[in-house]
């Protein structure tokens, strides 16, 4: 008798994902502010899926300037969209840069968790469209 082989799937129902980043630079480099940030990440998305990816709606929720580490949200169905633009993003202001992606999570309650894990004050930023 031959096996039957089936394959499963199984899709989060959770609208959106959230990934927590650390954003790596060189000893002596300029740290982006939230702005910058957001710009630096609709830049990585233009430059590794165009115009698509640059329309991909995506919020920083939280940012700590002294550690650089993000809360990002980003529709479920862009996850990946996302996350291989950010991998394969290596410069910021013509210095060498890498971001990490840390953790990722299906739910706002995982977020509520990052943002405790933020060493220090972070600035909560809400509603930030990809046109600023």
């Amino acid at each position: 008798l031959a096996a039957a082989f089936c394959r499963r799937v199984l899709r989060s129902a959770a609208q959106h994902c959230y990934l927590r980043v650390r954003l790596e630079l060189p000893d002596g480099a300029a740290r982006p502010g939230a702005p910058q940030l957001k710009q630096l990440v609709v830049t990585a998305l233009r430059e590794l899926h165009g115009e698509v990816g640059a329309a991909l709606p995506v919020d920083v929720l939280a940012y700590e300037e002294k550690t650089l580490c993000a809360i990002l949200r980003v529709i479920s169905s862009g996850l990946v969209k996302l996350w291989s633009a950010l991998t394969l993003q290596g410069f910021y202001q013509n210095r060498r840069c890498a971001f990490r992606v840390l953790q990722v999570g299906g739910g706002l309650p995982c977020c509520h968790c990052w943002a405790a894990c933020l060493s220090g004050t972070f600035l909560p930023i809400f509603s930030l469209s990809n046109s600023q």
